[in-house]
């Protein structure tokens, strides 16, 4: 046995490192959790982007969560998100009819994700948008924004918390339109083009 004389500070060793969990690999991914939308919806919009860390580096193991009203602005409450297998308890994937307006999606190993849902609707005062969950390596709480879709300049510029912040960091919070129902939005997680995170007390 190996005796450290600990009143020698000299003698002490550092404690070795290790990476910072948590770790998603077990129940967190949601096999077609992107599918928000019931499939052949007609009003089907995809929404994309990078998560990228504070050098600009994508994540490629991020975990995203989406939340969003249906096009009417209501909060959808049907259950259909997770289906199992009465016999065998495997997943079994959404039933594809109902809106749960619920989705997970990881990156991919360029830290890309996507989502099919629909385009929510207004709720109170907010313009539409969807709300976002972040979990990543390195993150021991996970984070929370949203996504603002474009189309309307006068709803954005009333909404509460958009017209709270500065041109640039507002910007962070609303997509970008690409192709015909096609939107694009990356989330930084820190330095130069942070996405605003949301504080909930």
């Amino acid at each position: 046995m190996t005796k450290i004389d600990t009143s020698r500070p000299e003698s002490v060793l550092p404690t070795p490192s290790h990476t910072v969990g948590p770790f998603y690999g077990h129940a967190l991914p949601f096999r077609g959790g992107e599918d928000v939308a019931p499939l052949g919806h007609p009003d089907t919009v995809t929404l994309h982007g990078y998560v990228t860390d504070g050098a600009g580096d994508p994540l490629p193991d991020a975990l995203i969560e989406l939340w969003g009203a249906d096009p009417d602005g209501n909060v959808p409450t049907a259950d259909g998100s997770m289906r199992r297998d009465p016999a065998s308890g495997g997943f079994l994937g959404r039933n594809g009819v109902e809106f749960t307006g619920w989705g997970r999606i990881q990156t991919d190993a360029n830290g890309h994700w996507y989502a099919r849902t629909l385009r929510p609707g207004a709720r109170g005062r907010s313009a539409p948008y969807i709300s976002v969950c972040v979990f990543a390596r390195g993150l021991l709480v996970h984070l929370y924004t949203r996504i603002y879709l474009p189309g309307d300049d006068a709803v954005l510029a009333a909404d509460p918390l958009l017209s709270r912040l500065e041109d640039g960091r507002r910007e962070t919070l609303i997509a970008v339109a690409e192709a015909a129902g096609t939107y694009r939005f990356d989330i930084r997680l820190q330095g130069e083009g942070e996405t605003v995170f949301l504080e909930f007390q």
